[in-house]
């Protein structure tokens, strides 16, 4: 995880994006309230994976 032994996919942050995607789709909001990964990330979840993405996002700018 965090960018260890990721498969690169040649697009921008794809380490963070790959971290956050796991984070949800382990979250027990998905695992266990069956919410999709969007609804999760409304709510909250892995919310520090997500201003990371972003701020990776925003700085290829």
């Amino acid at each position: 995880k965090y960018y260890e032994d990721k498969e690169e996919d040649g697009r921008a942050c794809s380490g963070v994006r790959e971290d956050l995607r796991q984070c949800l789709l382990e979250s027990s909001c998905v695992l266990q309230e069956n919410k999709s990964p969007k609804q999760c990330l409304r709510e909250g979840h892995c919310r520090s994976l997500q201003v990371t993405f972003f701020a990776c996002k925003r700085s290829m700018v």
